[in-house]
């Protein structure tokens, strides 16, 4: 096969490159708790749709489900589940060679079995199937060499196979849940020995609130009940000199606590930092 896309490692010997590409010079201090107030929850979330909404797209991307490649705050793509990728001339033909150090917040280990369920879910895809080594072959209708940039997308979290353990938000990612209740709220704690290492992830819990209304959450932000918060339109009363507006104070689509450290560059493909504030955050 031709090689369309390039061999991305995100550990290839080096916590220090990624760190590098993120803008931070040393891994952030561990600690602390991240509040969120957050819009786009409802009371039918479940897992068996975590890009439902802001908050489940929170909550799954960069918390606690990760995808096969993952689409860094400057643009660029890494790896992350998938170790490489190769295509055919045309890009028609995949084939992602997956991590073998994943492992499942219920000590499973990732398959490509899981991989091809949580992808086939989704559809659009002429065939998707596991071919051995840990690997696993797409075909589609047409074409795309876009495909590892889709695949690192919120609709492309990769849960396990089994309905049962998908039930109970079991992931791959860097928090594990604690609890969660549907349309209201969610409390995940960092997990131990992480294949990620130290690289990222410095919270060591993260708490998401749901507030439907807009001038709650700037309340709750004033008022130092939560760290951060989603906003759709400029706040008519925008928090106090101590709180980030992100990407700008002009048109905000997020506010943040001072007390969080960012890196230099912050993800505006999607809100909060690409979902994944948790993943790339800190408290400074």
């Amino acid at each position: 096969m031709k090689r369309l896309d390039r061999r991305a490692l995100f550990a290839s010997g080096a916590a220090a490159a990624v760190l590098a590409a993120t803008g931070i010079s040393a891994a952030p201090k561990r600690g602390g708790r991240l509040r969120a107030a957050l819009s786009g929850a409802a009371r039918t979330d479940s897992w068996a749709d975590p890009a439902s909404g802001l908050f489940m797209r929170v909550a799954g991307q960069g918390i606690l489900f990760d995808t096969l490649t993952e689409i860094a705050a400057d643009g660029t793509l890494r790896s992350e589940l998938a170790r490489s990728w190769t295509s055919d001339a045309a890009g028609r033909n995949w084939v992602f060679e997956l991590r073998d150090d994943v492992i499942f917040h219920d000590g499973q280990p990732l398959r490509s079995e899981d991989v091809v369920a949580s992808i086939g879910r989704r559809g659009g895809f002429e065939r998707i199937e596991t071919l051995q080594d840990g690997r696993v072959a797409i075909a589609l209708r047409a074409g795309d060499p876009n495909l590892p940039f889709r695949l690192g997308g919120p609709d492309h979290v990769i849960q396990p196979a089994d309905e049962s353990r998908r039930d109970l938000g079991v992931g791959t990612g860097l928090y594990r849940l604690r609890q969660f209740n549907p349309g209201q709220h969610l409390l995940v704690e960092r997990v131990d020995n992480h294949y990620k290492g130290d690289a990222a992830g410095w919270f060591d819990m993260v708490e998401l609130v749901s507030v439907p209304a807009e001038d709650v959450r700037v309340q709750a932000l004033n008022e130092h009940l939560v760290d951060t918060a989603d906003v759709r339109d400029r706040p008519r009363m925008l928090p106090r000199a101590d709180f980030h507006c992100l990407p700008d104070d002009n048109d905000p689509a997020q506010i943040l606590s001072k007390d969080v450290g960012l890196p230099a560059r912050i993800g505006q493909h999607w809100p909060l930092d690409n979902y994944r504030m948790a993943e790339r955050w800190w408290f400074s």
